[in-house]
């Protein structure tokens, strides 16, 4: 992966590769933000990033594969979404799932979590069934629009007409 890196005095204009929303967070010293691997777009000189991997698990079914952006530092930065962003503030023991594949950026802790019924096979094959459940106190952000979603619906739309 490459990266470009800017220093004023000017201004920088930012897009998204695709149609959404963009957001600004500040990060302080000490805290830690973990973001989807489509979800990043830029980042002040003071905040720092690695490519982390997750578990096996996480890695097959929440939609971001097998590695993440985690963040510490201080300064700010920016993501971008499918959709539009929203922002879910959780309180200390409440749990909140989120589908696959909706996930920007959280600074809590989630599991893999079966939701639905249906076969065991079929469930692991397709990811169908299963969920990120985050547990508070956190924030997690989540795009309205699932990209691998769309896609597929624009195959089989393009394909029947």
């Amino acid at each position: 992966m490459t990266m470009s890196h800017y220093t004023g005095p000017g201004e920088l204009l930012l897009a998204p590769p695709m149609l959404g929303d963009i957001i600004v967070l500040e990060i302080n010293a000490g805290d830690k933000w973990n973001v989807g691997r489509d979800s990043f777009l830029a980042h002040t000189s003071g905040v720092h990033h690695e490519y982390k991997p997750q578990g096996l698990s996480k890695g097959f079914f929440s939609g971001e594969g097998f590695f993440i952006y985690e963040f510490t530092g201080q300064g700010l930065f920016w993501l971008q979404s499918f959709g539009a962003i929203i922002k879910k503030d959780l309180v200390e023991g409440e749990a909140y799932f989120i589908d696959n594949g909706h996930l920007v950026a959280w600074n809590c802790k989630y599991d893999i979590e079966r939701v639905a019924s249906g076969g065991l096979l079929s469930s692991f094959s397709s990811g169908e069934g299963l969920a990120c459940k985050f547990k508070g106190p956190g924030t997690v952000y989540l795009q309205t629009r699932n990209l691998n979603a769309f896609a597929t619906q624009m195959k089989i739309s393009t394909a029947s007409g």
